[in-house]
């Protein structure tokens, strides 16, 4: 393990796995520190004097690490035990805590681009639409874990109404009644889950996934092409990609990035920053 590497422990994600990881690194002698609040992550690691930082937690973890890494020449390491690890997968990133923490040990390492969402940096996805508001009860649900997300989104569809949208994609104006618009700097929501699905973080592009209005008959193969990596191949999904791009709809609402929502207004704006941050990877 490299000695001058620290890592950055959220002690709410993966409660089991977690402690397992804690207890297996203290007995390598490595420099283990828990977040203790919102945005504690940034912090510390910004602050932190190791040459990388390695986020041990689901996507909000690995957001708020990186945030604070962002231009700082540290490198970023992942240790994914999230409900989603979205960024993690995308890259290649074992869930098995051995092979993650080998990448950490002997990876290589990657350059990425680093996006905004009304200036709130993220590195894998946001959107609006039906999955922020899922995302936004998800949040407010009383236990986590994929079980609950599909439970929330169940609920949510029943009565679903499409909202109505003006994006402009560097400049270019459409038009579209959707489902939900989610931005793609990764290729997924997390899970295997791939929205954006010809997404690369390195390309100094965003990719943007417009979902038509669908039955509920047909979201079977909509999940099915979701986690095949042929979600762009279906009738009900319009592709785009642009460097920035402004979102406007008809009132305020949620939003999400990187498994975290925030009240937005009628008008969003998103944009990418090019080869912003190290990370290791396979």
């Amino acid at each position: 393990m490299d000695p001058s590497a620290v890592f950055i422990v959220n002690p709410v994600s993966g409660k089991g796995k977690k402690e397992r990881i804690v207890s297996f690194l203290r007995s390598q002698g490595c420099e283990v520190v828990f977040t203790a609040y919102a945005g504690h992550a940034e912090e510390l690691a910004r602050h932190a004097e190791a040459r990388v930082v390695v986020a041990v937690g689901g996507d909000g973890t690995v957001n708020e690490v990186a945030r604070g890494l962002v231009g700082t020449g540290k490198t970023l390491g992942i240790i994914p035990c999230g409900s989603g690890d979205g960024l993690a997968l995308h890259l290649g990133i074992s869930r098995n805590v051995r092979k993650a923490l080998d990448v950490v040990r002997k990876g290589k390492t990657a350059v990425l681009d680093c996006a905004q969402i009304d200036g709130r940096p993220f590195f894998s996805v946001c959107g609006v639409g039906l999955d922020a508001i899922v995302s936004e009860r998800f949040a407010r649900a009383g236990s986590r874990g994929l079980h609950t997300y599909i439970s929330e989104a169940v609920r949510t569809w029943k009565g679903f109404v499409p909202g109505k949208y003006r994006i402009k994609l560097d400049g270019r104006s459409i038009s579209r009644e959707a489902v939900l618009i989610t931005v793609g700097n990764s290729n997924q929501w997390g899970n295997g889950a791939r929205v954006t699905p010809l997404a690369r973080t390195d390309d100094g592009k965003l990719d943007v996934t417009v979902v038509s209005m669908f039955r509920t008959a047909e979201i079977p193969v909509l999940a099915w092409r979701l986690m095949t990596g042929s979600f762009n191949r279906s009738g009900r999904v319009e592709c785009l990609r642009a460097e920035n791009l402004e979102i406007i709809r008809a009132s305020e609402g949620p939003a999400h990035f990187d498994g975290d929502c925030f009240h937005a207004g009628k008008e969003i704006r998103i944009s990418v920053l090019q080869q912003k941050l190290k990370v290791l990877v396979p």
